[in-house]
């Protein structure tokens, strides 16, 4: 008699790229100056990734474009949230702002494009490349995704 065991990992999906971009701007921008360099059509999706703790709570808007032609997702998450607390203080300031990260590990990105479908290497060397001829942003890089310990919170 065989044995099959199922593991937690069978039911993640890992079949994703992931993109680090550094940019000051504005997701809302960014997505506009990615859908014309790019050739995509970003829209700020009807969800959003939400997380609670008992300090804060985080809300990550997602930007998507969906190209059904290909059968391939894209989705562009920005990695800092940040939430003015007011608080009744005896310092000099009457509010505290807390940031919190997406992927805390990597809190220097400041958005990830998240490519999920069939890419091949060059056409993703060459999507960099056209990001970080983009004037606003100061650099993008692929991430091993292999490498990140908060890689659930980009499985949505």
């Amino acid at each position: 008699m065989q044995i099959h065991s199922i593991e937690l990992n069978d039911f993640s999906d890992d079949n994703y790229t992931l993109i680090g971009i550094h940019s000051t701007l504005e997701e809302y921008k960014l997505a506009y100056l990615l859908n014309q360099k790019l050739n995509t059509r970003f829209v700020l999706a009807n969800y959003s990734l939400d997380f609670q703790n008992k300090n804060n709570n985080a809300i990550f808007s997602i930007y998507e474009f969906i190209n059904t032609k290909f059968s391939q997702s894209w989705y562009l998450i920005s990695n800092k949230y940040s939430n003015n607390l007011d608080e009744i203080s005896t310092g000099l300031f009457q509010s505290n702002e807390i940031t919190t990260y997406l992927i805390p590990e990597k809190r220097r990105v400041d958005f990830f494009l998240k490519l999920e479908g069939d890419f091949n290497y060059d056409y993703i060397t060459k999507k960099i490349e056209e990001i970080n001829s983009v004037n606003q942003v100061i650099t993008s890089y692929e991430i091993d995704i292999n490498t990140l310990k908060s890689k659930d919170f980009l499985i949505f």
